[in-house]
């Protein structure tokens, strides 16, 4: 099979053209005619991964190892860096990131990792109905992402109406429709802006909350017919 007709595949199952003008998801790396046997899946791609991968490998990641437009390519310097070895042993890259984020991600993530059902789909955000005191479910939802602490803006006592957006979601704080806002990457200015509009905040982690996806679409690979690797990928944060 190629990568052509693995694209396909993956445009029908998560169109490429949902995502978001600022992203850079679909083939990155590769020639559309080259033939795949071996894919492997993982969050990103770092060096460690490169290294274990055989030649000829089709890798499928969630966030693109391409954002903007490369201008020149310094290959000690971050992505050229990888890149090179990419193109030495062959590796082909299709990215899916704001496309899956919409049609997958966050849809697991409520269900199965959380265990809520889905009242209300907008975009990137997904909404749940929780009715619970806000100190246990804060501490549900770290254990449920395996964080060591609930880092939180705690603006009232009691949680009804949760909204959740996987990865880095505060650019949406000011749309949301909820009294919790669950999402990853949250800054100082962020919670200064949820406390003053009594919107409550818990990080849920950009690693934790994403590393999901390459157990998503292993399954439907399945499907496919083709046999993929999951990754282990790492958190770059270390937590001491």
């Amino acid at each position: 099979m190629n990568i052509s007709q693995i694209y396909k595949f993956l445009d029908e199952l998560s169109p490429f053209e949902l995502q978001e003008t600022w992203d850079n998801s679909g083939l990155l790396l590769g020639d559309f005619n080259q033939e795949v046997s071996r894919i492997v899946l993982s969050i990103d791609v770092d060096e460690s991964l490169i290294d274990s991968m055989q030649e000829d490998t089709l890798l499928i990641t969630h966030h693109p190892i391409i954002f903007g437009g490369l201008k020149q390519l310094e290959f000690n310097k971050y992505p050229a860096n990888l890149i090179k070895k990419m193109i030495q042993k062959n590796i082909s890259n299709i990215a899916m990131h704001t496309n899956f984020d919409q049609t997958h991600l966050n849809e697991f993530v409520a269900t199965e990792v959380l265990g809520y059902k889905i009242a209300q789909k907008d975009g990137f955000v997904a909404y749940l109905d929780v009715d619970e005191e806000f100190d246990t479910f804060a501490k549900k939802v770290s254990l449920a992402f395996g964080l060591p602490h609930a880092k939180c803006v705690k603006s009232s006592n009691r949680v009804k109406r949760v909204a959740l957006t996987t990865g880095s979601g505060c650019s949406l704080l000011k749309s949301i429709d909820a009294d919790c806002f669950l999402t990853g990457d949250v800054k100082y200015h962020d919670a200064m802006e949820a406390k003053s509009i009594k919107v409550s905040l818990i990080d849920i982690g950009h690693f934790e909350s994403e590393h999901f996806f390459a157990q998503i679409l292993h399954a439907h690979l399945k499907n496919l017919g083709l046999e993929a690797i999951i990754s282990s990928s790492k958190n770059p944060f270390t937590y001491i």
